[in-house]
């Protein structure tokens, strides 16, 4: 079998014998097989740029990565990727800054990524890159001679031509992932809007999933990444000996208890959340001390003015609340910014009665579908869920809401607050059989089938 080498803006480098449990680590965990690669950065600083990759080898895996200059980062991640493309794939027009400094710079570190990668290529490999930090990386591999199955996944959303033109390098950006051969994308709804650019800025000639442009063809579909639900159903059960989930559910004293479990980012809509869930207390006060709501949002991208101004936002939010409603036996809402275990998380949700996922555009949310895993069968918890996120063109069957609007939110929390046990049974059914159907294992091996189809071999058709 072919190798497959994973390349991604970080190398979740196993620091034990225990796997490592971030998300791209989960979902790819298929691929991480004895003789397989996964490049990237190191996630260290140095003083001068590395283009010959450090290889550290764990369970038959190796991992290659490079380190980056404080101004490469700087240009690359802080400035291009975050401030320009993160905003503008998320739909968010004014918080995209975009400089050319940095859009050199990101080509400049995509072009480093190249190069040190073309060191650890062999024949007949096949690459898979991810997200939005790499797209120019299958031209440059391309230029450099590569001739191997180029495949690239987009975990975030991507935008229609009328808004992706708001950037600049509109046109750079569509050709650079014509370059691969297979590109991945979390919905249909997202895989059209990249073939409707393909097809309005360049030209390019779309039937069905395949563009084709200067004399070749690249396929763009949906393939939507899923968890391993049965791992996490599993790790869910055993959480009733988690010390930490034992002492929140003490803690209840009978109440029912709302989660949401959110990176700190301004595309997840917390502050949207927050106040929904003071209006939920305002219009059905029936609810007030029969509930806590639980947020826990690991800081992220400090370095980024709109997250730490998020973070103040969410602190007042926190504090009007807790201030207007809590009594002295009871705290409304608890917000944390430390982050908790997966394990832990797993328990959380099987213990609440409501999972909160409201972002205001996202790719897929996996937090969705680990709430639906983690739920007992008989007393099953209710998602609420936001329209904008990728999961909901899948998971139907949670109480779907319009995130820019707190009413409905908080119309929703009350209607999964008041749902009689059949019906919730019977959502959770159903949403149940899609989490256990559309795994990380079925994302993984339809990705890779499209990547070594032999449609592929006709470029030249």
């Amino acid at each position: 079998m072919a190798r497959i080498v994973i390349v991604s803006n970080r190398v979740p480098i196993p620091k034990s014998r225990v796997p490592a449990a971030g998300g791209l680590t989960v979902a790819l965990r298929d691929l991480l097989i004895p003789g397989s690669t996964w490049f990237g950065w190191s996630g260290r600083l140095s003083s001068e740029p590395s283009l010959q990759p450090a290889l550290v080898e764990a369970r038959g895996v190796t991992y290659a990565t490079v380190d980056l200059t404080s101004e490469a980062h700087r240009a690359f991640y802080v400035g291009f990727a975050n401030g320009a493309l993160w905003p503008l794939l998320h739909f968010r027009l004014g918080l995209m800054h975009y400089r050319r400094e940095d859009y050199l710079g990101y080509l400049s570190v995509n072009q480093t990524f190249a190069t040190a990668l073309g060191q650890v290529l062999q024949p007949g490999d096949s690459v898979w890159a991810h997200d939005y930090h790499l797209l120019p990386l299958g031209r440059m591999l391309r230029q450099q001679g590569f001739t191997g199955p180029l495949g690239f996944f987009l975990h975030v959303p991507f935008v229609p031509p009328s808004m992706l033109e708001a950037i600049p390098v509109a046109r750079e950006m569509v050709a650079d992932l014509c370059a691969y051969d297979v590109v991945g994308f979390q919905t249909e709804e997202h895989a059209r809007d990249f073939r409707d650019c393909a097809a309005r800025l360049l030209g390019a000639m779309v039937d069905g999933e395949w563009v084709r442009l200067n004399g070749r063809r690249v396929r763009a579909f949906a393939d939507p990444i899923g968890i391993d639900a049965q791992a996490f159903a599993e790790e869910a059960e055993r959480s009733a000996n988690d010390k930490l989930v034992h002492r929140v559910s003490g803690s209840l004293v009978g109440r029912l208890l709302a989660v949401g479990v959110d990176r700190m980012d301004y595309s997840k809509g917390l502050p949207n959340r927050f106040e929904a869930y003071g209006r939920l207390l305002e219009r059905y006060p029936e609810h007030r001390r029969r509930i806590h709501f639980l947020q826990i949002c690991p800081r992220s991208r400090e370095e980024v003015d709109e997250y730490r101004r998020l973070r103040a936002e969410l602190d007042r939010l926190t504090g009007r609340i807790n201030g207007r409603f809590s009594e002295f036996d009871w705290t409304p809402l608890r917000y944390s910014t430390r982050p908790a275990p997966r394990s832990t998380l797993a328990g959380l949700y099987r213990i609440s009665r409501i999972g909160v996922v409201t972002p205001l555009r996202d790719g897929m949310n996996l937090v969705a579908k680990e709430y639906v895993a983690a739920q007992p069968d008989d007393d099953p918890g209710v998602l609420v869920l936001s329209k904008f996120a990728g999961a909901a063109h899948e998971l139907t069957e949670a109480l779907i809401v319009n995130p820019f609007d707190p009413d409905a939110i908080a119309d929703a929390m009350h209607a999964a607050l008041t749902m009689p046990q059949a019906e919730r049974r019977e959502r959770h059914a159903a949403l149940k059989a899609k989490v256990f159907r559309t795994t990380a294992s079925v994302y993984c091996q339809r990705f890779l089938d499209a990547l070594h189809a032999p449609a592929l071999k006709l470029q030249a058709a």
